[in-house]
């Protein structure tokens, strides 16, 4: 029988540590990252329809139908069970709470999490690894969502290894008005490379993640430097948050969202005073380990 509505959340991620190696001939940077749930997400809603698979969405400027990740995600499943053409049968509503162009995931955590629902749906299943290499043609980090809590990302983000979850942290995220497209952050790194003549990231930063247990002082973003360059609301953002006692604060992923993790309610909310500038969006969240992610799933 077909389920009625159903209902996922999506959460979005921070990396916490990002290094990245040279550009290699499929045109990818080879990535080292450690990534990180945080609570805040997205909705998902799904239920069955007549035709082809739509997608919409309750934000502006994040695009609906084939132009979204979601669509990408099921038409990928689609082929994946063996069925050809377009996805049928599906309607997909995303409320969106996760910021876009903040390298915080949101469009990815959507895709992914809509697939079991679509598997209901449609009343297919797709072993473990199948799963993952659907997940893996929406993006990049797009594995990093079936695995969740703190993991490390490997190759161009997308080969994923379960950590030692990173104790529980109060998370502040803070997005400037401009976002930065993820091409360009990279464009710029190399660009920056090339003048300095160096190749990839530096020999003399220390895995933060040896024994398995996170080094908090050992975390780097390769890309942080290159973007907050150009983007100096970037670095004042990072800049306030350590001021505000932040134990770790950094840029995630190319932006232009940077956070800042906290050991206590009390202090994250005295940051997110701080922080508060016209235009600026100012979210108080939380790390999420795999336990609670599975808890939470179905909303």
């Amino acid at each position: 029988m077909t389920p009625g509505r159903l209902r996922v959340r999506a959460h979005a991620k921070v990396n916490l540590d990002l290094r990245v190696g040279p550009r290699s001939g499929d045109g990818y940077h080879r990535l080292t990252t450690v990534l990180q749930s945080v609570a805040l997400h997205d909705t998902v809603t799904l239920r069955a329809g007549d035709g082809p698979c739509l997608v919409r969405c309750s934000a502006t400027g994040v695009p609906s139908d084939r132009a979204n990740l979601v669509w990408a995600a099921a038409a990928a499943l689609w082929r994946a069970v063996g069925r050809r053409g377009d996805p049928q049968g599906a309607v997909v509503t995303i409320t969106k709470r996760i910021p876009a162009e903040a390298g915080l995931g949101g469009g990815t955590s959507d895709a992914v999490a809509a697939l079991p629902g679509l598997c209901r749906i449609w009343d297919v299943s797709l072993a473990p690894q199948g799963l993952r290499e659907v997940a893996a043609e929406v993006g990049a980090d797009g594995p990093f969502f079936l695995v969740g809590g703190t993991a490390l990302g490997l190759g161009r983000g997308d080969d994923v290894y379960p950590l030692a979850e990173l104790s529980p942290h109060w998370v502040l995220i803070v997005v400037p008005p401009r976002g930065v497209p993820t091409a360009r952050a990279y464009g710029w790194l190399d660009r920056d490379r090339d003048r300095r003549g160096r190749r990839g990231t530096s020999a003399r930063h220390v895995p933060p993640y040896a024994g398995r247990t996170l080094d908090l002082d050992a975390l780097t973003n390769d890309l942080e430097w290159p973007v907050t360059r150009r983007r100096r609301e970037l670095r004042e953002a990072t800049r306030t948050l350590r001021g505000a006692g932040a134990v770790v604060a950094a840029m995630t992923g190319s932006g232009s969202a940077v956070f800042g993790l906290f050991t206590s309610r009390a202090r994250v909310t005295d940051a997110a005073r701080e922080a508060t500038r016209p235009g600026w969006r100012v979210i108080v969240t939380r790390t999420m380990s795999r336990e609670g992610l599975a808890r939470r799933f179905w909303a």
